[in-house]
This record gives structure tokens, C-alpha cells and sequence, in this order.
């Protein structure tokens, strides 16, 4: 039962649900402020939990499977050839997945998900709305070389956030239209649009280029099973054709590609594509080399130290980071750790087949968080992992609740 009862419970309760809005409302816009929130939203949240909720979500693949990955994180640690200081801070990467069935018991009792949902497009808008106005005004807030038209974090995060606010958008449109409410329609489809231009126009990370292109075509089967499959490959055609001949920006980010690639193949020189690949290569040679279990949790810098002693050039770049989750998670726990991960997104991406925002909301999240975990360690990285978990918990609660609910009305 819950450790609080009666009004304290009620007040506790709704105290939960303000903070974990606060929580998505600070997520585009400071580590620290959201580092803060967590505390408390958790500690409320953890009073007024029925555990026998928690356990119906850890019954579930959905729920369970993030908590079975953090054990194994934990198990991992006996085995690890490195110090504890090592051991625990490569376990920090794996504690979030704890609160993925919290967070599904949360917003499966009340109605507080879409709230969470509103804080974080609003916050987002605020961000979008910076982003013209620095761009436009860069003297405003001077950024590094890279991240102009970026108020705070950096463009890797910002342009993914605005992608998925711009997938959510359009779903928005699409369901107003089929009510007829074309003015509600038209606004959403504008506001989407604007997350759009800014990703292709202001600042893009080469990461949220192939997270859109994913995502369109998710939505065509989700929209239309199979047979959507064929207009959405069209329309990422087009839309990408479009931008391709629209924005020297984006050409000039996608084409670096190959430069970069070429320089590393053939001098061995530090760049952003080259080194990638660097340490993919690395990361596979690590991964054979304790293919089952893995070389323990936090192992990672420690591999990476070992295996530049006499290199110059990029093979000669340290890294805490392989770029790519599932490396990240077979390095440390072998093939092991990589078949609970898949399975893990898997089952969250078969949670969210059905229709309803919420489940769309899911997809966008689940989708953006397996192809950007191709090019970097998205559940180990702060904001993008927090984005995961809260949007995956929050879209799942709100799923069972709705299912709760029309069971309820059925009987």
C-alpha cells in the first residue's frame, strides 16, 4: 500500500504530478534544474505509490524488461577490471530505466499524463521561439562555433526534441482535420512546420536527419498498416528532395559526411564522421572479445585507454562514449546486455501499435530513441535518456488507463 493515506495521499498525489510536469517542462532547458526535480518528484511519487500498481507493471515486458537491464547493469559490476569509483558511474547510465514502471503506474491512476505531455511541447515552443531569436539576433546569447541558433544544450539535443514535437504536431493536425476543426488544425500543422524550419534551416543534428525520415515511415504503417508503407517512403522522398534543394545547410552538414569519412580512411585525421567510425571498430573488437558477458559495468573508458597506448590521429581519441547504445551496453555486458535491450525496445514499440495519442506519443519517443541509439548512447546520455523514460512511462500509463477505463465502462 502507499506509505501516505487519506488527504495526505490526495495532496502528495497531485504534488507528484506537478513535479514530474516541472520535470518535462525544465528537460529542454537545464540539466541542473532537472537533476533538482527529479529528487523530489521522486520521493512524492514513491509516497503515494500502490506497489501492487508496480508490480502489475513490472509484469509487463514493457515495464519489466527496463528493470531487468538495470539488474544486470548492477550484476555487471562483479566482474569489472576497474575501481568502484568506475563500477558505480557506469552504472549511473542504467538508473533511470528504474523509474520507467513508476512512472507507468503513475499516469495510469489520473489523467495528469496529457498535462506532463502539454508541459514539454510548451517548453519546447519557448526553446524554438529562443532559437529564431538568436539566430536572428546572435549577439542576444553568443554560442559556440556549432551550436548558433541554440539557446542552451546543444544541437544534437535541441533538433531531436524538435523533431518528435514536430511528429506529435502533425498527428494533432491530421485528427483536428478529421473533426472538421480546420483553425485548431491549421495552427498545429504551422507550429509543426516551424519545429521543422528550424531543424532544417537553423541548426540540425546529422542524427535527427535520419530519426525524421524513420519516423514518417512508422507513422505511414501505424497509420495505414503495410499498405502505408509505400506512401510514407514517397513522402520522405519528397520532403527530403525538398530540403535537399532548399537548405545549403543541410547539404553542406550531409555531404561533410564523406568528407570527414575520407580524411579519417586515409590520414588517420580526427573528425566528427571518422571518429564514429573509429570507435565502432574499437567497440566491436571489445564486444568479440568478451562476446557473452562482457568486460563488467563502467569498463568502457578503461577499454578505450587500453587500445590507444602508441596510436596517433583518431585512433589515438580516448572516449567514455562508443556512440552507439547497443555497443554501450555490449561492451559491458556482452550479448547478454544487447538481447534485453532490443527485446526492451521491442516490447515498448509493440505496447504502442494501437491508436490514440498516447500510443503515437510512444512510437515517436520509442522510434527516435532506437535510430538516434544507432549514432549515439541516447539512454546513457542525460537529457536524451530522461526524454525516453519519462515519455515511454507517461505514454504507457496513459494506455492503461484508457484500457482501465473502457473496461470499466464495458463491466
Amino acid at each position: 500500500m502507499a506509505i501516505a493515506s487519506g488527504i495526505h495521499l490526495k495532496r502528495l498525489t497531485i504534488a507528484a504530478d506537478a513535479l514530474a510536469v516541472a520535470v518535462a517542462v525544465s528537460l529542454p532547458w537545464s540539466t541542473s534544474a532537472t537533476g533538482i526535480l527529479l529528487v523530489p518528484w521522486l520521493l512524492t511519487l514513491i509516497a503515494t505509490l500502490e506497489w501492487s500498481g508496480v508490480r502489475r507493471q513490472l509484469a509487463t515486458a514493457a515495464g519489466g524488461l527496463p528493470i531487468l537491464l538495470f539488474v544486470l547493469g548492477v550484476i555487471g559490476m562483479a566482474w569489472a577490471d576497474v575501481g568502484w569509483h568506475a563500477r558505480l558511474a557506469g552504472l549511473d547510465g542504467f538508473v533511470r530505466l528504474l523509474t520507467v514502471p513508476l512512472l507507468m503506474t503513475q499516469f495510469s491512476r489520473a489523467d495528469g499524463g496529457r498535462r506532463v505531455l502539454v508541459g514539454f511541447l510548451v517548453s519546447c515552443v519557448a526553446l524554438l521561439i529562443a532559437s529564431f531569436a538568436v539566430t536572428v539576433w546572435p549577439g542576444l546569447h553568443p554560442r559556440p562555433p556549432g551550436n548558433e541558433g541554440v539557446p542552451t544544450k546543444s544541437y544534437i539535443v535541441q533538433s531531436l526534441e524538435f523533431a518528435m514535437c514536430a511528429a506529435v504536431l502533425f498527428e494533432f493536425a491530421r485528427a483536428r482535420a478529421s473533426a472538421r476543426q480546420w483553425k485548431i488544425a491549421a495552427a498545429f500543422a504551422v507550429l509543426g512546420l516551424a519545429f521543422l524550419i528550424d531543424v532544417f534551416f537553423v541548426t540540425t543534428g546529422r542524427t535527427t536527419l535520419v530519426v525524421i525520415p524513420a519516423l514518417i515511415v512508422v507513422y505511414g504503417v501505424w497509420r495505414a498498416g503495410w499498405k502505408g508503407l509505400l506512401g510514407a517512403a514517397i513522402a520522405a522522398a519528397v520532403l527530403a528532395s525538398t530540403v535537399w534543394f532548399a537548405s545549403p545547410f543541410i547539404r553542406a552538414r550531409v555531404t561533410a559526411i564523406y568528407t570527414e569519412s575520407m580524411n579519417y580512411e586515409r590520414q588517420n585525421e580526427v573528425t566528427s564522421a571518422g571518429l564514429r567510425l573509429e570507435f565502432w571498430k574499437k567497440s566491436i573488437r571489445f564486444i568479440e572479445s568478451a562476446p557473452l558477458l562482457g568486460h563488467g559495468t563502467g569498463t568502457i573508458v578503461e577499454q578505450f585507454e587500453q587500445n590507444i597506448q602508441g596510436q596517433e590521429g583518431a585512433s589515438a581519441s580516448p572516449s567514455a562514449n562508443p556512440h552507439n547504445q547497443t555497443f554501450a551496453v555490449g561492451i559491458q555486458l556482452g550479448l547478454l546486455g544487447m538481447v534485453v535491450l532490443w527485446a526492451m525496445w521491442i516490447a515498448q514499440l509493440m505496447l504502442f501499435r494501437g491508436g490514440g495519442v498516447a500510443a503515437w506519443v510512444g512510437l515517436v519517443v520509442v522510434t527516435s530513441n532506437v535510430v538516434g541509439s544507432l549514432f549515439n548512447s541516447f539512454i546513457f546520455d542525460f537529457t536524451e535518456g530522461w526524454i525516453y523514460v519519462f515519455g515511454v512511462g507517461v505514454a504507457a500509463g496513459m494506455l492503461r488507463q484508457d484500457a482501465d477505463a473502457k473496461s470499466a465502462s464495458g463491466s
